[in-house]
C-alpha cells in the first residue's frame, strides 16, 4: 500500500465528482447550474452596487445586507470554477493545496453567512425592541467591529482545521464525492487517524452555526414578545414586515443545511446523485434567493434598483 502525504515530492491530486450515475447528462444538467450561478453573481453584485452608490441606503440594516451579499458572492465564486469545470470540461483533477484552499474559503464563507444572519437578527432586535437607541447602538464603528469579529472568528476556527488536514496521509481512493472540496469528504479518504480532524470540524461547526442559530431564535422570541405588546394591529404588522426578508434568509440558509445533514445521516439508501445535488443546491440556494427576496420585499432596495436601471436606459 502506497502512502501519500504532503511531504512527498510528487504532487498529490484528488478527483472531483460531477453527478454520480448521470455522467452522460452532465452537460444538460450544467445548464440550470450555470443559470443559477449567473443569477447569484448578478443579483448579489447588483445589491452591493446599489447599496454602495445610494447614499440613502447607508444605514446599519443595509450595511449588514451588503455583508450578506458579499459573502454570497464569495461563496458562489468558491465553487464556480471547479463545478462548471467538471460539468463542461471533465476537469476533475485538483491538487491538495488547491483543495485545502477551496475547503478553507468554502467553509469560512458558509460560517460567515451564519454570522451575518446573526448580526442582522441583532439589528432587527434593536430596531424593534429598542428603537430610540438604534442609531447609538449600531454606529458605523460598532458595525465595523461586528464585521471584523466575524472574520476573525472564521479564521480562528478554520485555521486549525486546515493545519491538521495538511498532516494527514492518503492511501485510499482519491475520488471525492462532490465537485468541490468538502472537509468531511476529504478527511474520509485519509488512511491515518482522523479523529482529531473530525473533532476540530465539529468544534468549528458548533462554535459558528451551532452558536448562531439558537441566538437567532432567541432574538426572534424577544422580537415577537415585543411586537405583541404593540397596541395597534397596524403597528404589529409593520414591525413584522421589517423582519420578513431576514426570516426568509435564515430559512433558506438553515433548512437546506439541516436537510443535507439529515440526508447524510439517515439517507444511506438514497442514490448517490441525491446527496450530490442536495450539496450543490445547499450552496446555491442562499446566494440565488437572498438578492431576489431583499429586492422584492425591501422597498428601498427595489426603488434604488429601478432608479439605476432607468438611468442606464435613458443614457442609451
Amino acid at each position: 500500500m502506497v502512502v501519500l502525504n504532503n511531504t512527498n515530492f510528487r504532487p498529490l491530486f484528488f478527483f472531483l465528482t460531477g453527478i454520480p450515475g448521470l455522467r452522460a447528462a452532465q452537460v444538460w444538467i450544467s445548464i440550470p447550474f450555470c443559470l443559477l450561478y449567473a443569477i447569484a453573481l448578478t443579483g448579489n453584485s447588483m445589491v452591493l452596487f446599489v447599496i454602495l452608490r445610494e447614499q440613502s441606503l447607508h444605514e446599519p440594516m443595509y450595511y449588514f445586507l451588503s455583508m450578506l451579499s458579499a459573502t454570497d458572492l464569495s461563496l458562489s465564486l468558491c465553487t464556480l470554477s471547479t463545478t462548471l469545470g467538471v460539468f463542461w470540461f471533465e476537469a476533475r483533477e485538483i491538487n491538495l493545496n488547491a483543495c485545502i484552499a477551496q475547503m478553507f474559503f468554502l467553509h469560512g464563507f458558509t460560517f460567515m453567512e451564519s454570522g451575518v444572519l446573526l448580526a442582522m437578527a441583532f439589528d432587527r432586535f434593536v430596531a424593534i425592541c429598542n428603537p430610540l437607541r438604534y442609531t447609538t447602538v449600531l454606529t458605523h464603528a460598532r458595525i465595523a467591529q461586528i464585521g471584523m469579529s466575524m472574520l476573525i472568528r472564521n479564521v480562528a476556527v478554520m485555521l486549525p482545521v486546515v493545519l491538521f488536514v495538511r498532516r494527514l496521509s492518503f492511501c485510499r481512493s482519491m475520488i471525492l464525492s462532490h465537485s468541490y472540496c468538502y472537509h468531511v469528504d476529504l478527511i474520509q479518504l485519509s488512511c491515518t487517524d482522523n479523529r482529531i480532524n473530525s473533532i476540530l470540524g465539529l468544534i468549528a461547526l458548533f462554535s459558528t452555526t451551532g452558536f448562531d442559530c439558537p441566538c437567532i431564535l432567541l432574538s426572534y422570541v424577544l422580537i415577537i414578545r415585543s411586537v405583541l405588546n404593540i397596541a395597534s394591529s397596524e403597528g404589529r404588522q409593520k414591525a413584522f414586515n421589517t423582519c420578513i426578508s431576514h426570516i426568509s434568509a435564515v430559512a433558506i440558509f438553515y433548512i437546506p443545511l439541516i436537510s443535507l445533514s439529515l440526508v447524510h445521516r439517515y439517507g444511506h439508501s438514497a442514490p448517490p446523485f441525491v446527496h450530490t445535488i442536495m450539496a450543490n443546491v445547499f450552496l446555491l440556494i442562499p446566494p440565488v434567493l437572498n438578492p431576489i427576496i431583499y429586492s422584492v420585499k425591501t422597498k428601498q432596495i427595489r426603488k434604488a434598483v429601478v432608479k439605476i436601471l432607468t438611468q442606464k436606459r435613458h443614457r442609451f
